[in-house]
């Protein structure tokens, strides 16, 4: 089979979907267009740099060595989830312990809804593309059986009914799998991002608390 063959055969499979292989296309593109911009979003550099962490993770010391200089001006820069947090810490600073955990508190949730962003419409292509598929299974059954005389029309109905069923299927395996990756990511770095943040505000705590005693 050649390649223009081979075109002509995919089309004709597709085209014997009917109208609900043209609806799984349009949860193909959504999904496909979600996994990809997911794939592009949740990756370590936007989220949680591993350099940066681990500067992060030893901010006690830098705030007793009065070294943040050039934390600060990474911070400054929010180029990543875990900067921007530590950023509005660090503006909170003067704050109570528990004002600063609130405004800390409020951004990561607003961090954590861009991370979720997509997952939705993710949600709805695992659930309704099988669905569809199956639509298209009973509809090309009924075609089928209309008319027992029609050998054309018997074959032309279970060719509708397979090809939808297929496709939904192929559709969904894809989705639940990168949906089960992406939310363990998210999970990971929310996890990550919370023991992060909690030593960064305990850190300012304790050291604007001692500062003003020995004041």
């Amino acid at each position: 089979m050649n390649f223009s063959e081979a075109i002509e055969t995919t089309w004709n499979f597709f085209r014997q979907g009917g109208f609900f292989m043209f609806l799984l296309g349009v949860c193909s593109l959504a999904g496909l267009t979600v996994i990809l911009m997911k794939s592009i979003g949740l990756t370590r550099s936007k989220i949680l740099p591993e350099k940066l962490g681990g500067e992060v993770e030893r901010f006690e010391e830098h705030l007793e060595a009065g070294t943040l200089g050039s934390l600060q001006t990474e911070f400054a820069r929010e180029e990543n989830s875990l900067s921007r947090l530590c950023s509005v810490a660090l503006r909170n600073a003067g704050r109570t312990q528990g004002e600063v955990q609130e405004a800390v508190q409020s951004s990561a949730r607003e961090e954590i809804v861009k991370m979720n962003a997509g997952m939705s419409v993710l949600e709805v292509v695992i659930t309704i593309s099988p669905l569809l598929g199956l639509l298209g299974t009973a509809s090309g059954l009924v075609t089928a059986f209309a008319d027992f005389d029609d050998k054309e029309n018997i074959r032309t109905g279970i060719a509708t009914a397979l090809s939808t069923t297929i496709v939904g299927i192929a559709i969904t395996v894809p989705a639940v799998i990168a949906q089960s990756i992406f939310s363990r990511k998210i999970e990971l770095f929310s996890a990550r991002l919370e023991v992060l943040l909690g030593r960064v505000v305990s850190a300012c705590h304790q050291h604007v608390f001692f500062r003003d005693k020995e004041k």
